[in-house]
């Protein structure tokens, strides 16, 4: 078996490797769809449309997010060897994944998540404010199920237009499990934010450049510049007229990943 040498590393070398890494600020959250019954509840319910909402706008106001992973829950053998224990894995486990959204000043981003989490547990006959009304929840799967297949991360870089390279992740059957609790008080203003714990069942992961061929998983915008300089624009100067300092626009300049070309 071989042994690994080690070897001198020219400044162009260096260059090359660690000029390349990748920013942790150039990605997109997309729902392309939701189911309709679950857009029909949170109208009857908020009395608002976010049909729009969700596919256009909804993953464009995510300011955090994380790119899932994955791991192995195992089972310990001894005897096999003498002295020395082995682990095989044998079940693939997926972990919760969290998301933090700007909220707009219609409150869309609480309704839509509200309206979701009340839809899951929307199956009682009674009123909500009816002294006999219990909770009772819907089927995860099918055509009124709560479970969904349409949402996505994408992970690319600023040259993006020029390289055509990305990752992206769909989940499969994915719901909001929990929104934590939005702090607001007086004093200076700050951007309102909700946290959002995703559950989903499994993962796939897609790559995508110049040479690589489309896969049968391809998310559904390829045009992920394009939407978000022209969508994400159109969100600041909305929000732009109601920030009272410069430095809380140029954050969400910054937290909304502008692109320009190189």
């Amino acid at each position: 078996m071989a042994v690994p040498s080690i070897r001198n590393n020219l400044v162009r070398d260096a260059k090359d490797i660690f000029g390349k890494i990748s920013q942790s600020n150039h990605y997109e959250v997309s729902f392309s769809s939701l189911k309709t019954p679950i857009l029909n509840h949170i109208k009857t319910r908020f009395g608002t449309d976010l049909k729009d909402f969700t596919s256009r706008k909804a993953g464009l106001l995510c300011s955090d997010a994380s790119l899932p992973t994955s791991g192995f829950a195992t089972a310990e053998t001894k005897g096999d060897f003498i002295g020395i224990p082995q682990e095989f894995a044998h079940t693939r486990l997926y972990t919760d994944i969290d998301f933090t959204f700007y909220v707009d000043d219609c409150y869309e981003n609480i309704i839509l998540f509200e309206g979701w989490i009340d839809y899951i547990s929307s199956g009682s006959e009674t009123k909500e404010d009816d002294l006999s009304y219990y909770r009772r929840f819907r089927f995860p799967e099918g055509e009124n199920g709560y479970k969904i297949e349409t949402m996505y991360i994408t992970k690319f870089e600023k040259s993006y237009n020029k390289t055509k390279r990305k990752i992206y992740y769909q989940f499969k059957n994915v719901f909001p499990k929990t929104m934590t609790s939005i702090p607001v008080s007086y004093g200076p203003a700050d951007l309102l934010k909700v946290n959002v714990t995703f559950n989903y069942d499994r993962y796939i992961m897609n790559y995508k450049g110049n040479n690589s061929k489309p896969s049968p998983n391809e998310a559904p915008d390829e045009n992920i510049v394009d939407r978000l300089s022209r969508n994400t624009l159109e969100e600041i100067e909305k929000y732009s007229g109601v920030l009272e300092t410069e430095d809380m626009v140029e954050k969400l300049y910054r937290n909304n990943r502008i692109i320009s070309e190189d």
